[in-house]
């Protein structure tokens, strides 16, 4: 009997891989010009760490993290969110005490039991980043602006931002307060899950799904008429500068967090083209939380996106493995051995090329170079050895030219730039 994949923990396959790679590069790229750094923490921590950071109240804690006993009976948990784990380094390592270390970005994996469906894994992947030690509101607006930066640069136009408040410690308690007294008028029109949370989770019965709970709380107070002068002034302040930065966006007063950690701002980049699942990036402020993990008094915003939402988004020619630029073609002994030779000499000038070793004919050669898509065929024989030149096929057009095949390189890097330009 085969072995399987444990269900909602996909392989990542070689022809798909292509879109990851381009996303982390994007980000990678974009995320160092507003001057940010990359952080790895491991996918493991101890069980508190989550508990503290997102709250026991949240269904992550609840019901979604895989948590366990190592054999040093210590309870320890697949990370369910990059957040708390790069605050816990950070800490750590006082890298508060580093004048460069104020702007991290993370990827990788994360893990919550759920039901697996299109665009939510059990083993799922975030590309994030972190803001810490400013309050400024044009903090926020540049983590926007750049969370934006990315989805135009990966070609991704079918979302839409969206901002909230959630207030401080200040006004959320008040707003808390009333919102259970409106809940609590309306009990029995909210679903099971909702009944359970609404006292000690208020906030979250707005951000559930289901018809009656949607329906039930559709005149629910708004956290907007509740904030206090300063979460107020930090709102409006917000959006002023995103107007400044053309950064377009839209207000929803119903937008929740599922993390207890959140403060003042929030958002997400929303979608229509996934169904149910239409939020592919989410963040917010978080001022609060590096002291509740022990660290010093320092503000904080970021965000996370879920990379196979963003690939089930991208365009199709972002799907594509990337095919060989050329395809070498040998015909005999010696030009299999010379060939392979000269294979090792383009890879190691950074061509990406490919032959074949298994002595096919000429015919069935060409026909794996249409498959494969290589850019580019040449057909070696004991002729074009002793000549040192042979004939380069641009395959999509059908033409030739005349190369030495110590040129091969640099010809076929002008010949591709030549196509691009």
């Amino acid at each position: 009997m085969s072995i399987t994949g444990i269900k909602g923990m996909n392989d990542i396959l070689p022809r798909d891989i292509a879109a990851w790679q381009f996303l982390e590069q994007q980000a990678r790229q974009i995320f160092h010009t507003y001057g940010y750094k990359e952080i790895r923490v491991p996918v493991v921590e101890k069980t508190e760490l989550f508990c503290r950071s997102i709250g026991e109240t949240t269904d992550i804690v609840e019901k979604e993290m895989y948590t366990f006993e190592d054999k040093g009976n210590n309870s320890i948990t697949l990370r369910p969110e990059g957040t708390a784990p790069v605050m816990r380094s950070f800490i750590q390592h006082k890298l508060y005490n580093e004048t460069d270390s104020s702007k991290l970005y993370y990827m990788g994996p994360m893990f919550r039991y759920e039901r697996p469906q299109k665009g939510r894994y059990r083993q799922f992947h975030q590309i994030g980043a972190e803001a810490i030690g400013e309050d400024d509101p044009r903090i926020d607006a540049q983590v926007l602006a750049m969370l934006s930066h990315f989805f135009e640069a990966v070609g991704i136009t079918s979302v839409s931002l969206q901002i909230n408040s959630l207030g401080c410690s200040a006004c959320r308690p008040g707003y808390r307060d009333t919102l259970i007294e409106f809940l609590t008028r309306h009990i029995e029109d909210l679903c099971d899950d909702c009944k359970r949370r609404y006292a000690t989770n208020p906030l979250r019965v707005l951000d559930c799904k289901a018809a009656g709970c949607k329906e039930a709380t559709a005149h629910a107070p708004s956290v907007l008429e509740h904030l206090c002068p300063g979460c107020e002034q930090h709102f409006s302040s917000l959006q002023q500068h995103l107007h400044a930065l053309e950064v377009e966006f839209e207000i929803n007063s119903r937008m929740v967090r599922g993390l207890d950690y959140y403060t003042k701002t929030t958002f997400e980049m929303v979608t229509t083209a996934l169904g149910s699942q239409n939020a592919v990036a989410a963040g917010g402020r978080y001022d609060g939380l590096i002291q509740e993990l022990g660290g010093p008094e320092l503000p904080g915003i970021g965000f996370a996106m879920g990379v196979e939402r963003l690939v089930l988004l991208l365009g199709e020619d972002k799907l594509r493995a990337e095919p060989p630029q050329l395809f070498i073609a040998a015909l005999g002994e010696r030009a299999q051995n010379d060939g392979f030779i000269l294979l090792n000499r383009l890879q190691r000038q950074n061509v990406y090329a490919h032959m074949d070793f298994s002595g096919k004919s000429l015919k069935a050669q060409m026909r794996l170079a249409n498959r494969l898509g290589s850019t580019f065929a040449l057909v070696l024989g004991d002729n074009e050895l002793d000549t040192g030149s042979a004939r380069l096929k641009c395959m999509a057009e059908g033409t030739e030219q005349e190369v030495k095949l110590d040129a091969l390189a640099p010809t076929i890097a002008a010949a591709l730039d030549a196509g691009a330009a």
